[in-house]
């Protein structure tokens, strides 16, 4: 769950961040989830998911420490 993500060169500066129910991923991400109920999902412009994590918070840091704009989806 906190594995490191190497962002393309090309990605765009605006990253999306939204809550994911855990029970609607695949059942082994289910099982990495630690009993978790939600997890956060970044995605590019593009719709393309790049990275999982455990909570809001961290999905924002993640998106920053890598020079994009985070933004939340509702």
């Amino acid at each position: 769950m906190n594995t490191k993500y190497a962002f393309p060169e090309s990605a765009q500066a605006l990253v999306y961040v939204k809550a994911v129910n855990v029970s609607d991923l695949p059942q082994e991400v289910q099982e990495e989830a630690d009993g978790r109920d939600q997890l956060f999902a970044v995605h590019n412009a593009d719709g393309e998911q790049l990275a999982l994590v455990a909570d809001r918070r961290m999905a924002f840091v993640l998106a920053r420490q890598n020079d994009l704009s985070p933004v939340t989806v509702h």
